[in-house]
């Protein structure tokens, strides 16, 4: 038998005990989850009008030209997450992925439906009241919400920058969840059905020890991620 999401087979590979990676056959009422990715103050960046944005590149050839519009030092902190966003957006695309990063809100839109068409919604965590508990049970009525998807990370950067991929075989869920406070959250899901090009160095083989390719690895999205879904 699997161990739940919380079990010690998770734990032992997270300082934080953060619930990263888990089975898919684990999205069950009263399984406990460890999130405190949900607690984390939100990033309130906003996007550039595409114009702007669209005049510096977010490339690893116009890296000076970035730190110096921000008035970054290049050994600075700020800049270490200017170049890792930078880095992100480059590297190539897994088999089954296609990826984009968008800087304004035309592009995040206008990508979004160049890979799913026009008939599309965007979907969120749900976090109403807040909580310092970042312990969680989940609730009854996890459901799928869509296979077709584009899934939106929020990148650290000086203004608004999304990650957006869309990855062939991924499930998309929403997982109603209560903390020991009481305090009740709708949070996203993703569940990867295929694993198979992914490096097999990748943590989630450490933590769950499986092999690329042999079982569906799902996880938890961050606070500030949004999915695009068909309608």
């Amino acid at each position: 038998n699997r161990k739940a999401l919380g079990g010690k087979s998770i734990n032992d590979y997270t300082a934080t005990k953060e619930t990263i990676y888990f089975f898919e056959d684990t999205l069950l009422p009263g399984t406990k989850v460890f999130l405190q990715r949900l607690l984390q103050e939100s990033d309130t960046t906003k996007f550039l009008p595409r114009q702007i944005a669209e005049s510096t590149p977010l490339t690893n050839g116009e890296l000076s030209q970035i730190l110096k519009k921000f008035s970054l030092k290049p050994e600075s902190k700020s800049a270490s997450y200017v170049k890792n966003t930078v880095k992100n957006c480059e590297r190539p695309e897994m088999r089954g992925e296609t990826k984009y990063c968008a800087a304004s809100l035309e592009t995040f839109v206008d990508s979004g439906v160049s890979i799913l068409g026009k008939n599309i919604k965007l979907l969120s965590n749900e976090i109403g009241d807040e909580t310092k508990n970042p312990s969680f049970k989940i609730g009854k009525g996890v459901r799928t919400v869509g296979g077709n998807e584009v899934v939106c990370h929020k990148m650290t950067y000086p203004h608004a920058v999304y990650l957006c991929h869309s990855i062939e075989g991924t499930e998309v869920y929403k997982v109603p969840l209560v903390s020991d406070d009481g305090t009740k959250v709708k949070a996203m899901a993703v569940c990867h059905k295929d694993t198979s090009a992914w490096s097999p160095n990748h943590i989630a083989f450490k933590i769950l020890k499986v092999k690329p390719g042999t079982v569906p690895i799902c996880h938890f999205l961050g606070r500030d991620t949004l999915v695009w879904v068909s309608n």
